[in-house]
């Protein structure tokens, strides 16, 4: 499969199982995160994307100036307000402050989207 432009106004399929991740160095965090782009709309900057949180990494709290949810496809998502498994849909609203990641017991994939051009601001 050769590699397609997220953001382009054509048809397109991924396949997610084959296709090699990014991996985004997060400083704050010390680790990479792994993620994969499925499409970034060229006119609203929403995205779609594939993310990983590795075992145990938690983002601490920190906003956004967007909505976005996360779709959990494999392990487990903490977050500020609980912990959630495979088949769950979390909303986090534009400017609230938040926590997410992994649990302690391994790995979280998830479906992430946006609704708004996506940018990270850590309150520390």
């Amino acid at each position: 499969m050769t590699k397609q432009d997220p953001s382009a106004d054509e048809y397109y399929a991924i396949d997610t199982t084959s296709t090699e991740w990014e991996a985004s160095f997060n400083p704050k965090l010390g680790v990479s995160l792994g993620r994969l782009m499925l499409r970034k709309d060229p006119r609203t900057a929403t995205e779609i994307r594939m993310i990983r949180y590795p075992k145990g990494i938690l983002n601490p709290e920190h906003t956004h100036p967007c909505g976005h949810g996360i779709f959990v496809l494999e392990g487990k998502l903490k977050t500020h307000r609980g912990i959630y498994g495979p088949g769950t849909w979390v909303w986090f609203p534009e400017g609230q402050v938040m926590e997410h990641g992994a649990t302690d017991e391994g790995d979280v994939v998830g479906i992430f989207i946006t609704d708004g051009a996506f940018e990270i601001n850590y309150k520390d």
